[in-house]
């Protein structure tokens, strides 16, 4: 009897090895949108900051009434939707982050049976390579965008942090008028 290739031979339950989590992963609909060409990704994302506007406008309105602070409504109302489209991008983030370190890392973690057995594999040089190759050309790009749109996120809030000021200082003005 010859022993197993040690590459062909997992004990890793299939659903727990790090190559078919990020494959599962490109595949989920909420995984997969940052996946999608830029401005698939873009308008998926601005159709959730325009949903949020169901719940980030009335709470904005309760506060700022937008018939008298139409500028400060609408600044509130955006800021608060977007903080849904940051929790999502977040969750986006860590997702993506966590199956970037399995397919990283020199070894799997994985449980038999349930939570009280866990062990680990360590991968073999050549599963290692290949999982190390798949998170420098497919994970880290994704990643990046992420990055990138959660920049995006942070220059947008300065953005309205910004006009908040400014429509403070200017409010004063107006009202002397």
């Amino acid at each position: 009897m010859t022993a197993p290739d040690s590459a062909a031979f997992c004990p890793v339950p299939e659903d727990q090895q790090p190559l078919k989590e990020y494959e599962q992963m490109r595949e989920a609909w909420l995984f997969n949108w940052p996946v999608q060409p830029r401005w698939v990704y873009v308008r998926k994302l601005a159709w959730v900051w325009a949903w949020s506007w169901l719940i980030a406008g009335p709470t904005a309105a309760a506060s700022f009434a937008p018939e008298r602070w139409p500028i400060r409504f609408t600044l509130v109302a955006s800021g608060g939707a977007l903080f849904f489209v940051l929790l999502l991008v977040v969750r986006l983030y860590l997702g993506w982050r966590y199956v970037g370190d399995r397919l990283q890392k020199p070894e799997v973690v994985y449980e038999e049976s349930g939570w009280y057995d866990g062990q680990k594999w360590p991968k073999p040089p050549e599963v290692l390579m290949r999982d190390r190759l798949v998170v420098s050309y497919q994970v880290q790009p994704i990643l990046q965008r992420l990055q990138k749109t959660l920049l995006g996120i942070a220059i947008a809030s300065g953005c309205g942090l910004g006009l908040w000021l400014l429509a403070g200082a200017i409010a004063p003005i107006q009202s002397s008028f």
